[in-house]
């Protein structure tokens, strides 16, 4: 996969894409990471990216031009056509999901805005995907395409060393991951589930699995809405919530 971003601070990016996961894919040659400074593309003589927005308001609008010519830069030596990312607290909530979906490209440019926002253009005529990764506003897309971009590219094969870890992530399965444990077997009081230390892989299947369902009935319910239980596990889960109702009712 190649990854563009279209950024004012390209600096932002020098220690994410060289360190840990990414640096590691990048070293490998799965995907080629590069940051393009569009006030480069400015089309006057003080390199100016941005204007007042017309009809007046605070705040400063990104120009169309620059970005335009940035991405068209980019993309007329290329064949086929790439995704076009515009991080902005106004697109739809990034998921996994989407990263998955993401995951397929050959090709992902990611605009990162500042100031007010962006000239409306830019959004009607160029990009394809708006994302938010919260309802929140930062000073930037940078930080954004940052999580964006190291949720994506870890999807891709040979990234991570278990290529079975992104498929039982939270969220992968439409549920929340079930608990992990390691040694020591006793670390103070506490003991790793003799479940775990059985062998048994069939019976450890079963327990993760019923402890994702609880885990998101305790922290996530709304993604029980979307999720399809099985027979089996929509019993799991009515044993689940007495058991909480008895807890509680304990505790009251």
């Amino acid at each position: 996969m190649r990854i563009d971003v279209l950024t004012l601070f390209p600096d932002m990016f020098d220690g994410v894409f060289s360190s840990s996961i990414l640096g590691k894919a990048r070293e490998k040659g799965i995907v080629e990471l590069n940051t393009v400074n569009f006030r480069d593309y400015s089309n006057n003589k003080h390199n100016t990216v941005d204007d007042y927005p017309y009809g007046g308001g605070g705040g400063m609008v990104l120009k169309p031009e620059p970005i335009f010519a940035a991405v068209e830069a980019l993309t007329e030596p290329l064949a086929g056509k790439p995704r076009i990312v515009l991080m902005c607290p106004q697109g739809k909530p990034f998921t996994q999901r989407k990263a998955e979906e993401l995951a397929k490209e050959d090709h992902l440019i990611f605009i990162c805005g500042h100031y007010e926002g962006y000239d409306e253009r830019i959004r009607e005529h160029l990009v394809t995907d708006e994302l938010s990764i919260g309802d929140y506003v930062l000073t930037g897309g940078e930080l954004p395409a940052m999580v964006v971009i190291d949720s994506v590219a870890r999807l891709l094969p040979g990234v991570l060393g278990n290529e079975t870890s992104a498929v039982t992530d939270s969220f992968s399965t439409g549920l929340l991951e079930y608990p992990h444990y390691t040694r020591p077997v006793q670390f103070r009081e506490w003991t790793v589930p003799d479940i775990l230390l059985s062998g048994h892989h069939a019976h450890i299947e079963k327990w993760r699995k019923r402890e994702s369902i609880r885990r998101t009935w305790h922290k996530r319910p709304d993604l029980l809405k979307s999720y399809s239980l099985t027979k089996e596990e929509q019993v799991w889960l009515k044993e689940i919530q007495q058991e909480s109702e008895r807890t509680k009712e304990e505790t009251d």
